[in-house]
């Protein structure tokens, strides 16, 4: 019998057309499969392709007693309980590679949008019939000449760098580890410690991955050591920002705007960033394009076929299970 793969929401087919080739696909008609649904579903399955959306937490794996592999669909990985997954030997990937271009391209876009301030004056156009126009009206800041601090330097971060050092911007990074100089020199990149990054930067862009060490990373603390004026952008994870304290501190002006694709309780908002014109928001679409989501489909996909093939060279975030 082949292995049963259960794929959790409706991801694009072009992605898994090899994988319905090699396994038998247990796939939603509708959008998604409920919890309920996936309760059931996963009691027979082999492998799960999953989505954040829909948490693979302890209880469920109890319930799954031939799992070998989860699969996860995109790059952040903390909608799965990775530790039960090791403990019972089961393999957790993601799919680092889909997504590391649109979200830079996200990150660069909200920076865009908030600090030339697209979106409000956008608004503004559209529904304010005495909106004023006029060469010292409007204005926002712009990027060249800039320093932006990247807070975690891996993929993601450093396919931003790429793209604000081609908008003259000047950057500085902190890292769980620096990176090496073959990598920090075409970039022109300097490791800083986190305190001197939130002294130094005019732009702070968050690319770090969600974890025990990450949760409110930026609270009030962090905050009170900024620039004064400085923008904020957040496309990794939203509960690495205290968003109360975020609120707080673009209120008083400290933080002069926020560029937001991730929030802390989503896919609730703290309403007072509705308010603010000086926040640009979007829902949690940094990887929401049409190639992006056919790419991590593919992505996951292949991370099943090579465990099943016995590979070890997959996106594999546990390696400590081949040991």
């Amino acid at each position: 019998m082949k292995p049963k793969i259960l794929i959790t929401y409706r991801i694009p087919k072009e992605g898994i057309r090899e994988l319905e080739e090699k396994f038998d696909v247990v796939y939603p008609e509708k959008e998604e499969f409920s919890p309920a649904d996936i309760e059931e579903l996963i009691v027979d399955c082999d492998a799960v392709l999953s989505v954040f959306i829909r948490p693979i937490n302890a209880e469920l794996i109890a319930r799954a007693p031939k799992l070998k592999i989860i699969a996860n669909f995109g790059v952040g990985y903390n909608n799965i309980d990775v530790a039960e997954a090791t403990r019972r030997g089961i393999a957790v990937c993601n799919t680092p590679n889909a997504v590391t271009e649109p979200t830079a391209e996200m990150a660069l876009g909200l920076m865009l949008a908030v600090m030339r301030r697209i979106a409000e004056t956008d608004r503004n156009l559209r529904t304010n019939p005495d909106f004023q126009w006029g060469m010292m009206r409007n204005l926002g800041f712009g990027l060249t000449g800039k320093t932006l601090g990247i807070i975690g330097m891996g993929r993601i971060g450093r396919a931003l760098a790429r793209r604000a050092v081609a908008s003259g911007m000047k950057i500085i990074y902190n890292n769980r580890n620096r990176l090496d100089e073959s990598l920090e020199k075409p970039l022109n990149a300097t490791y800083v410690s986190m305190d001197e990054l939130l002294k130094r930067s005019d732009v702070i862009s968050v690319n770090t991955p969600l974890t025990a060490e990450t949760h409110h990373l930026l609270g009030e603390n962090e905050m009170q050591k900024m620039k004064d004026g400085v923008f904020v952008v957040n496309t990794a994870r939203g509960p690495v920002i205290d968003e109360k304290m975020l609120v707080k501190y673009l209120r008083n002006g400290k933080i002069a705007g926020a560029g937001l694709d991730v929030f802390e309780e989503e896919p609730k908002i703290t309403q007072e960033l509705f308010e603010m014109e000086n926040v640009v928001l979007t829902p949690h679409n940094a990887t929401g394009t049409i190639e992006t989501r056919i790419e991590t489909a593919r992505e996951a996909s292949q991370n099943i076929i090579g465990f099943f093939s016995g590979r070890k060279d997959i996106s594999i975030v546990n390696p400590e299970i081949f040991a």
